[in-house]
């Protein structure tokens, strides 16, 4: 029998005290000490505890109507596999696999060689598959036994992160490239220049420092390219607020973006006054962007048509038209690649750094706009980017129709997010 925690010590001396008290008044003293027994062992029985009875473990059986309800609903794949048959699947694996997947082999279900192999060695552990249901997925299959019997499959798609894995590594290949151009030009010439020790000539030596120049601008360009596609990421979650008249900011960037060399080919029509809620400074980047590369591109004694004006959806409009050479129709999805040409040559030495249309793209995302691009080959190119009015500009107008100044009409391609 076990003791309580507390000894029962008040109990006690008051045993010892009546004990005294009777030996006092005179009570045999066989009696007053069977007394102070009896009183003493009764305290110690009540405060003792009997010992707690040993608690049963109760071994639960799986039950599968359970963990069918349990899973259901998961947005990850899973299945309940009995000596490799699909005993359940969630809705998500029934999706991604089949609604018959249920009662199927899962090897035969899975038919990847990386996956037969987890399932034959009955062990719990993971395994990495490609093309499980599209050519370039990649997922990761976690095998977990349950019981000698019973297993749980859950599958994790890895795509995405192994996607802008690649898409970081090439970015860094590219921009590496890039680079490396205008500085081997650089590098080149000045080397040139100082182991001839003064003996090349005026004009050799004026050429050289020319091409310096120019590929020091190019690199100059390229790096301010980098850094500004790099803050429109990192923004583009950052819901612009500032309001904006965009009749005025397309007409001071669109002559900017010209200059006086260019002004006579600039055909601007601006045939409503929209305001938006935008960064002046990333619109003003947008509008420059794409009447550079319409100028550019187009042909040198065609004009670049810049229009703004109100399109249904309560959207602002600015198209630019160039009358160039156009683009196949398999290269439009590719424009806003990073880094991207139709022709690499032509572009380099025009001065491009091959990041204007992904900046555009990046710029129109942020603003929950739109970005257009259509072109036929041999009759120019057209680029249309859509921004939503700002509240107090919307109204149920008719569309405005746009002056034809001989622009390609076939419908806008929309660029999808990169």
């Amino acid at each position: 029998m076990g003791m309580g925690q507390n000894f029962p010590v008040a109990g006690i001396l008051l045993a010892a005290v009546t004990f005294v008290a009777m030996m006092l008044l005179g009570v045999d003293a066989v009696i007053a000490l069977s007394v102070l027994l009896v009183w003493v062992g009764s305290l110690m029985v009540a405060a003792g505890r009997p010992p707690e009875p040993p608690k049963a473990i109760v071994r639960q059986t799986l039950n599968l109507d359970s963990v069918r309800d349990l899973i259901e609903n998961f947005s990850t794949p899973l299945m309940i596999t009995e000596r490799n048959t699909i005993a359940l699947a969630n809705n998500a694996a029934r999706t991604m696999l089949g609604q018959h997947v249920v009662g199927q082999d899962a090897r035969v279900a899975l038919r990847q060689p990386e996956a037969i192999s987890l399932l034959n060695d009955n062990r719990s552990g993971v395994a990495i598959v490609r093309g499980l249901v599209r050519r370039q997925d990649i997922w990761q299959i976690n095998r977990q036994a349950i019981d000698d019997r019973l297993a749980m499959l859950e599958l994790t798609n890895q795509t995405a992160e192994a996607d802008i894995s690649r898409a970081h590594t090439d970015f860094v290949a590219n921009a590496s490239h890039e680079l490396r151009t205008p500085l081997a030009a650089i590098l080149g010439y000045v080397e040139t220049l100082r182991e001839d020790e003064g003996r090349v000539d005026t004009p050799t030596a004026q050429k050289f420092l020319g091409i310096i120049e120019r590929e020091a601008h190019r690199l100059q360009e390229l790096v301010s390219d980098l850094m500004s596609l790099s803050r429109v990421e990192a923004e583009k979650h950052d819901l612009p607020t500032e309001r904006i008249d965009l009749a005025q900011l397309v007409e001071r960037a669109a002559c900017d973006a010209a200059g006086s060399a260019r002004m006579e080919r600039l055909d601007l029509n601006v045939t409503a006054a929209p305001f938006v809620l935008g960064d002046l400074h990333q619109l003003e980047q947008v509008v420059r962007n794409l009447v550079d590369n319409a100028l550019k591109y187009g042909a040198h004694d065609r004009p670049v048509h810049v229009a703004l004006d109100l399109a249904p959806g309560d959207q602002a409009r600015i198209a630019v038209t160039d009358e160039g050479e156009g683009i196949a129709p398999e290269q439009i999805p590719h424009l806003t690649r990073r880094f991207y040409r139709t022709d690499p040559g032509r572009s380099r030495a025009s001065g491009g750094t091959g990041l204007g249309l992904a900046i555009v793209k990046h710029i129109v995302e942020r603003h929950r706009g739109r970005l257009d691009i259509s072109s036929e080959v041999g009759k120019g190119t057209r680029v249309v980017v859509r921004i939503p009015l700002a509240e107090q500009e919307k109204m149920p107008e008719p569309e405005v129709s746009e002056p034809n100044h001989g622009e390609p009409q076939e419908a806008e391609t929309r660029q999808p997010s990169q």
